[in-house]
């Protein structure tokens, strides 16, 4: 596993995106993206932690808003608030992938995990093309990283303290439906993740230093071992074979301003499918 950059309080939703490595770090309250050559760039900064990155179709970004419970659009120079989920999601929003129509699938921590209070499931937020939300689906685990596949017909959500993975049909108009076990990863944490062409997901396990590649059925193909704890990976380059990796000596708030965090590639052989 390459080492590509450091400095990093937190990094979490990864996507390659115009020929750079976007990422979200939570406590430096920015988005960046960065090249091959290490270069990394500030992309937005915000006055809340961001989370989960994704891009309507007329190139605009989506950013989740995490603490203020928001999804943001950034058109330019301009940032607007997209989607507003406080009613929706009972405690911070996290990951989201957004499809090609601009519908976008928020997460939420459902409860105060630093806080240490009672767990309770959460709901996936549908957020559509014109801001307008509603729950997608509901009674779920902390529902985290999320792929769309390729035809865009399914949408599979990991859920981080269910240990599994779960399947949705997305209706035409973006709503959810036909909800199915995909996967079960015992005694692992699925954080955030992304697919290959043959229709495995890579996932960070948070539960201990190591990515996994799943298939439908709960299969393990391969498990890859970190340098420090992982919490979300992306496939990018220009094959698509190259698997980005977030990674951070915890998730606590402790690491606010302690740039520990890295960024790593790791090199494998089927290439990137689907969303994000």
């Amino acid at each position: 596993m390459k080492h590509l950059i450091g400095g990093i309080d937190f990094g979490e939703g990864p996507r390659w995106h115009e020929g750079r490595l976007w990422y979200s770090d939570f406590h430096q309250k920015t988005v960046y993206s960065v090249g091959f050559d290490g270069n990394r760039k500030v992309e937005l900064v915000l006055d809340d932690q961001p989370s989960g990155l994704g891009w309507m179709p007329d190139g605009s970004m989506l950013v989740v808003s995490m603490i203020k419970r928001q999804v943001l659009r950034v058109t330019g120079d301009e940032v607007f608030v997209h989607a507003d989920l406080s009613d929706l999601a009972t405690w911070h929003c996290n990951d989201m992938v957004v499809s090609s129509s601009g519908h976008a699938y928020v997460g939420n921590f459902g409860f105060d995990l630093e806080g240490q209070t009672e767990p309770c499931a959460a709901a996936v937020i549908h957020v559509s093309p014109d801001g307008k939300t509603s729950i997608a689906a509901d009674e779920l685990a902390f529902p985290n990283g999320s792929v769309i596949t390729p035809d865009e017909k399914t949408l599979i959500v990991g859920e981080t303290f269910g240990n599994c993975y779960r399947s949705f049909s997305i209706r035409e108009d973006g709503s959810l439906s036909e909800p199915s076990l995909w996967a079960e990863v015992p005694g692992m944490f699925p954080d955030g993740c992304t697919m290959d062409a043959e229709g495995a997901i890579w996932f960070a396990d948070a539960s201990i230093p190591r990515i996994v590649r799943v298939v439908e059925g709960g299969e393990i193909l391969e498990e890859v071992e970190t340098p420090q704890v992982p919490y979300a990976c992306m496939l990018g380059g220009d094959k698509g074979t190259t698997l980005f990796v977030l990674t951070a000596d915890s998730s606590n708030a402790d690491q606010s301003g302690s740039g520990n965090g890295n960024l790593w590639m790791h090199r494998v052989d089927v290439p990137h499918a689907g969303l994000p």
